[in-house]
């Protein structure tokens, strides 16, 4: 583990040690097992690229029957919001009547969070959760409750655990914080 890296034009350094990930995610599975355990096979959905790490993780700790699915959006270039979001890859399992978990590596201002949430309502499923690794209330924009939240960070743009910055640093165990 270095404690600064270089991706592209900027460095980041250690913000958040893989253990304390490990915790964040056992304890949030924790609650989604409480919360999931009696209903009929829960769908999780993925939103790649950034939640793949989170994704793999968590359900590792999920205790019930489940499937798993995955969509892709993008509303990223560098190190802002485009505030436009992209339906790259669709939703192929039929959702009627599921109850279905969102699971994103951040919730940033909430746009692309938002756009997911209506468009997965128009299948009628039973119910529609988000769990995400990060959360940023003071960029949040939106009123959609996030009722699984991980951890809660500032506005600071972090790499690493499946996020990037231009596609760099997605491997990183750790997650780092710019410096520059």
């Amino acid at each position: 583990m270095e404690d600064i890296i270089k991706l592209h034009d900027k460095k980041f350094r250690i913000m958040i040690p893989a253990a304390k990930i490990d915790e964040a995610v056992a304890a949030v599975a924790c609650r989604i097992n409480e919360d999931y355990r009696d209903k009929p096979t829960p769908l999780f959905v993925g939103v790649l690229n950034g939640s793949f790490m989170f994704m793999s993780d968590l359900i590792k700790k999920i205790e019930f029957n489940n499937e798993l699915s995955f969509v892709k959006l993008a509303s990223y270039e560098g190190t802002c919001s485009t505030g436009c979001v992209k339906n790259l890859i669709g939703l192929n399992n039929s959702i009627e009547g599921r109850h279905v978990i969102i699971v994103e590596d951040i919730v940033d201002t909430g746009e692309s969070i938002e756009h997911m949430i209506g468009e997965l309502k128009s299948h009628n499923p039973a119910s529609i959760e988000v769990c995400t690794l990060f959360f940023k209330p003071d960029s949040y924009r939106k009123q959609l409750p996030i009722k699984y939240r991980a951890m809660e960070i500032g506005n600071e743009f972090i790499v690493g655990y499946g996020l990037d910055y231009d596609q760099l640093g997605r491997s990183l165990k750790d997650i780092y914080v710019v410096t520059e």
